[in-house]
Parts: structure tokens; C-alpha cells; sequence
């Protein structure tokens, strides 16, 4: 809806600007119908429509018909201490995060990440779940970093017919979407980690099940977000539904390393929302393969040297015992 161009029309047959619409219309019948890209864009074009888009009430509609899971008495209480209550938490988590260039350094004190997760099929929400993670305890900063929305027993049965058949991991990527937010009370910030539309989708080489791989790259690391899916009763069953961090190496990140890139994500700038993240996950697998091969390299020449050292202390041991 172009609100610039809008007009009504008067019954001598003149016109006026949205200006002259009464501001309860407004309110209640125009800006309630737009999503959060669009209220957004409305706020630029005047100072009337910049003030009635800054209701918190819009922006928490949209917030929890975008995201089902924030709609909890913590997340609540959260976002309300946010600058902007719902439209700063929007801001965060629907745009595209990159990372802060000079991340600020005084000292860490989050003490928990809230993950606020939502999972959804065929634009259908088939999880909604919010999980707490302390951050404080030597547990947790020396171990790897893990958050696990399911119990390894649970699962979540879902009314889409299982896909069959060769093209079972396309209907699968297709048709699964993934949010994943991280949110950080202290810095009263929060960001969105996953990828929306999967990176890859294979099957698991043991169990067979689906694994569904959602990613953000963040310089030399990479935050991947794991779905497993399989089949009960002729239905699509998720069964894991998990978060990590990985290294260059490949190594998987612990909970103080994890800590730090996710510290440069949530202070970093906000941009247009990132529809295929695939692209940078495969330039990342290529950095990682090129390392991997490097270092392999430089392995071998090690190898080789040490075998030559080998071989001439015991050439010249041999002579000297000969002699």
C-alpha cells in the first residue's frame, strides 16, 4: 500500500492526503493490515505516520504472528526493557545481522541467552519453544556450546504425509523454515541466527532420518542449527532440533568462544533480510576444505622431514658403530 499516494475522495468531487483521515482510522483499519517491512517503510514518509507507527501494540502483533514463540511471560518481559520495546526487538531479529567491526570491550556479563525458536512447515508453526541458557557457570564456558529444544525421547508428530522417493530431501527443503532468535537481556539486544531456508538436506548415514542443516557464517566460525526429521505412523516426525558452534576445523565451539561470536553478532548492524544463506555456507565449507588440504600438506612435509632426519641418524649411527 503506496500511503504517500493515498487519497479519499470529498463530495465536491476534490481530493485530500491521508492527512485529513482521522488518525483512529488510520490506526485501527490501515496500519493494522501491514506487516513489519511495510509499517517500517510507512514510518519514513511523515511526521504523522511516524508517530502512529511507533504503537507498541502494532509492533507486537507482528512480532508474535511472525515469531508464536516470543508470546511468553519472560520473552515479554524481556522485549519490554528493549529502547523501543517490539520495534527494536523487530528490527533485530528480522534483518540480517553482520558483525561489529570494533565489538565493544568491557567485560562479558551476560549472564544467560534466552533462545526463542520457532519451526515451521508449509508456512504452518509446527514448534514454538523458548529455552534458557545460563552463561556464567565454568560448565558452561569450557564445555562445548549446545542448546537442544527436544528431549532426546521426544518428538513432534506433524499432519504432513512423509515424502517418498528421490525427491524426498527437495519436498523437505522446500517446505521447512526455520527462526531461530537469540536473545541477550543484558545488552537488551537480540538477533536471528538461522539461515530461514536450509543449507542442506541429507540423510543421516545411520539412522536415515532427514537432517536439515539452517547456518550463519560469522568470520572464521560458523553457528549451525540442526533439524532431524523421520517418519511415524506414514507422517513427518521432527526429532532433534539443536544449535552449535563450529570452527575453521571444524571443531565445535565452546560455550566462552560462542559467547564471543555471538557477541560481535548482536552489536553488529542490521541490514535487508538475507533470503539464501547457501551461498556463504559453501564458501565456507570451500575455506574449510582449502585449510583442511593446507594443513594436510604441511602435515606430509613434516612427515617427510622427520623421516629424513630418521634415516640419517641412523645412517650415521650405523657408520659410526661400523667404524
Amino acid at each position: 500500500m503506496e500511503l504517500t499516494s493515498y487519497k479519499t475522495t470529498e463530495n465536491s468531487g476534490g481530493t485530500t492526503t491521508i492527512s485529513a483521515v482521522h488518525q483512529d482510522i488510520i490506526l485501527t483499519h490501515i496500519l493494522t493490515r501491514l506487516d513489519g517491512p511495510s509499517l517500517a517503510s510507512a514510518a519514513t514518509t511523515s511526521s504523522q505516520l511516524h508517530a502512529l507507527s511507533s504503537h507498541d501494540h502494532l509492533w507486537s502483533n507482528i512480532c508474535y504472528s511472525t515469531w508464536p514463540s516470543i508470546n511468553t511471560p519472560r520473552v515479554k518481559n524481556v522485549i519490554s526493557t528493549f529502547p523501543h520495546g517490539y520495534r527494536s526487538f523487530f528490527s533485530d531479529s528480522f534483518a540480517t545481522a553482520s558483525t561489529a567491526q570494533n565489538p565493544s570491550s568491557y567485560p562479558d556479563r551476560t549472564s544467560e541467552l534466552i533462545s526463542s525458536v520457532d519451526l515451521f512447515l508449509r508456512e504452518q508453526s509446527i514448534l514454538s519453544k523458548v529455552v534458557e541458557t545460563e552463561t556464567v557457570t565454568g560448565w558452561f564456558r569450557c564445555w562445548p556450546f549446545r542448546v537442544d529444544l527436544l528431549d532426546p525421547k521426544d518428538s513432534v508428530q506433524t499432519t504432513i504425509n512423509y515424502p517418498i522417493g528421490d525427491d524426498t530431501c527437495k519436498l523437505i527443503g522446500e517446505d521447512l523454515r526455520l527462526s531461530w532468535i537469540v536473545i541477550d537481556p543484558t545488552r537488551r539486544r537480540a538477533v536471528n541466527l538461522s539461515s530461514r531456508s536450509p543449507v542442506s538436506v541429507r540423510r543421516h548415514w545411520l539412522t536415515g532420518e532427514m537432517e536439515v542443516l539452517f547456518t550463519t557464517v560469522v568470520d572464521t566460525a560458523v553457528c549451525i542449527m540442526t533439524v532431524m526429521c523421520g517418519r511415524g505412523g506414514g507422517r513427518m516426525q521432527v526429532r532433534e532440533v539443536s544449535m552449535h558452534m563450529e570452527d575453521m576445523d571444524g571443531k565445535q565451539l565452546n560455550g566462552r568462544d560462542s559467547l564471543g561470536i555471538l557477541k560481535i553478532v548482536l552489536e553488529g548492524k542490521r541490514g535487508r533480510l538475507k533470503k539464501e544463506g547457501r551461498e556463504e555456507y559453501v564458501e565456507f565449507e570451500k575455506k574449510k576444505k582449502e585449510r583442511k588440504e593446507k594443513k594436510m600438506r604441511r602435515e606430509k612435509r613434516l612427515d617427510m622431514l622427520c623421516l629424513v632426519l630418521v634415516t640419517v641418524s641412523f645412517a650415521a649411527f650405523s657408520s659410526l658403530f661400523l667404524f
